[in-house]
């Protein structure tokens, strides 16, 4: 039972140590709803639904998941090639189905693709009419994402797969070869709007992903958000998010690895010479300590100065018996010997400067040098940083257009998530931004007021209990607050424990803590628990009367262990 308690003591104390305030991750204005739905309601005309009408607008793909999207779309149940094994593991067991929102409904019968599982894998994949090849062309990549019960871990990007025969859409995995990687994706603090594109390299054929330097922020609301791509001809780039621009560059310059390696790299085979002098500064070599240095002044030295306080007690001693003290019950003054009080600080002495013996303080001694060492001085052999000779790059090549991309031929969602009934709506890959405005303002512009005003509507009157172990705080309620960080915790192990540390580390610290917590016990026993004591010898029986013998064993009891002490009375 004690042993019981002590884990729980440790995993309890644990959480409260690592547990840490989660900072907004860019809820906007639906965070600061009114106080009251009654107040906000009384000054509003009441929320009307428009129906949904398809829109006639033509693009390469354009999907609004309409009657019949079942047969454009296909899920896949795929097993997930681990990529650190190669081996296959995680089948896609995620489902998918076309609904209306459950939340912030705006546009009566309108409906869009929604991801119905929790912490699992999924992945769905529409191939386009032809393949899309944007070579010379503008590329727009738009798309509605609606998170409807948040996302504290998991993805909602889509994949446009590269174009070609091979591409089995019930195969559809994380292996399978795509263009363009772009959407929102937040695990914890990491919070970003991925643009991954990968380039094929024109030497050896093989194709290397570009991550986006600094990717922004994603929008985790449960209103919908509106995220387009635009990538244009000039090889430059621009990242909207609900219509305004969040980020923009150049294919060139602003991915990593960069598209085109550099020129000259250093020679492998170049070695740094063995007189080469790449320490900057020295000690003096000509510098000698003076004869008036004195290495054994001490650093403190007693203040003679100092004078004795007027009210200084000598007399006094610094601690007393402690007065509420009192001798045990069970006390055998034969076998515990005579009883002490045990002893606390003297009370008149917080009175006053001080009690008993007065000595004048110590203070820093003007005279104290330490140590001499030489002064540094320049290196006049040092050369510098030493650097390999660069060589011409034998797998250097120049692509000054990256922006023509590989055809592609289909687009897909594969992710991992937390969360479910994440739903995705109104896609728009083609090459006008005017088309992919017009399909903006015929959509999203509609809903997205409706929605706002239904979300500040809706907003409780009093904070509710948080819902996400992200939002919980130990001091609201430090049971349950352990209770679901541990939950998490355990399921995002069963699919990835580096991920599960990353996003709940104050479990994995509990964890630590309890390990630590054992293995202090464990010792603490083992060396608490000595050796039994051994019986003496008869022959070593002390001479003298029994009084004398009584009295010789209490001096060397009270040698060998301190004095027993009385505890004070409750």
């Amino acid at each position: 039972m004690r042993f019981n308690k002590v884990l729980a003591s440790a995993l309890f104390s644990s959480a409260a140590l690592y547990g840490s305030a989660r900072a907004d991750t860019g809820e906007d204005a639906l965070e600061d709803a009114p106080s009251s739905a009654e107040s906000s309601t009384s000054t509003r005309p009441a929320i009307e639904h428009p129906t949904f009408t398809p829109v006639t607008i033509k693009a390469p793909f354009l999907e609004q998941f309409t009657d019949g999207w079942d047969s454009r779309w296909v899920p896949s149940h795929a097993k997930k090639e681990n990529d650190k094994t190669g081996d296959e593991e995680w089948t896609y067991v995620g489902n998918w189905a076309v609904e209306e929102p459950t939340v912030f409904k705006a546009i009566e019968g309108d409906k869009g693709l929604v991801v119905k599982d929790k912490a699992a894998h999924h992945a769905i994949s529409a191939k386009f009419p032809k393949k899309i090849d944007n070579k010379g062309k503008t590329l727009v990549v738009q798309y509605e994402v609606k998170l409807q019960n948040g996302l504290e871990c998991g993805g909602a990007y889509l994949k446009l797969l590269r174009e070609n025969k091979a591409l089995h859409q019930e195969e559809f995995s994380n292996a399978s070869p795509y263009v363009i990687m772009f959407g929102p994706d937040k695990c914890g603090s990491a919070n970003k709007v991925h643009f991954i594109f990968q380039h094929k390299n024109p030497k050896t054929g093989e194709y290397e992903e570009k991550h986006l330097k600094t990717p922004p922020m994603a929008r985790i609301v449960k209103t919908t958000t509106l995220y387009t791509l635009i990538v244009k001809p000039d090889q430059t780039f621009e990242i909207k998010i609900d219509g305004s621009s969040a980020k923009n560059g150049t294919l060139l310059e602003d991915f990593t690895p960069s598209v085109n390696p550099d020129k000259e790299i250093s020679d492998p085979k170049d070695t740094k010479p063995d007189d080469w002098v790449d320490v900057s500064r020295i000690p003096d070599p000509e510098a000698k300590k003076p004869e008036d240095w004195d290495e054994t002044a001490p650093y403190e030295i007693v203040d003679e100065e100092a004078t004795k306080p007027d009210d200084w007690l000598d007399d006094e001693p610094t601690v007393v018996p402690d007065p509420e003290a009192e001798k045990p019950e069970d006390w055998d003054d034969e076998e515990d010997g005579d009883w002490v009080p045990p002893t606390v600080r003297n009370p008149k002495c917080d009175e006053i400067s001080g009690c008993g013996k007065w000595e004048p303080p110590m203070k820093k001694n003007p005279d104290y040098k330490g140590k001499w060492t030489a002064p540094f001085i320049d290196n006049p052999a040092y050369k510098g940083p030493w650097e390999p000779r660069k060589i011409p790059n034998p797998g250097y090549f120049e692509d000054k257009t990256p922006a023509n991309f590989e055809p592609m031929g289909a687009v897909g969602f594969e992710i991992w998530t937390m969360q479910n009934d994440i739903l995705f709506d109104n896609i728009y890959i083609g090459h006008s931004i005017e088309d992919a405005e017009n399909f903006k303002a015929l959509t999203f512009d509609i809903k997205q007021p409706i929605e706002k005003q239904e979300a500040e509507e809706a907003a409780p009157a009093e904070p509710e209990k948080p819902k996400s172990p992200s939002d919980l705080k130990f001091l609201d309620d430090p049971v349950y607050y352990v209770r679901e960080k541990v939950d998490l915790f355990l399921t995002l192990a069963k699919r990835d424990p580096i991920m599960a540390i990353k996003f709940v580390p104050e479990v994995a610290g509990g964890a630590l803590a309890v390990l630590f917590t054992v293995i202090a016990i464990i010792v603490g026993s083992m060396v608490s628990g000595g050796s039994p004591p051994q019986p003496k010898k008869a022959s070593e029986k002390p001479k003298g009367t029994a009084a004398e013998v009584k009295a010789a064993e209490a001096r060397k009891d009270a040698s060998e262990t301190p004095k027993r002490t009385s505890k004070k009375a409750d």
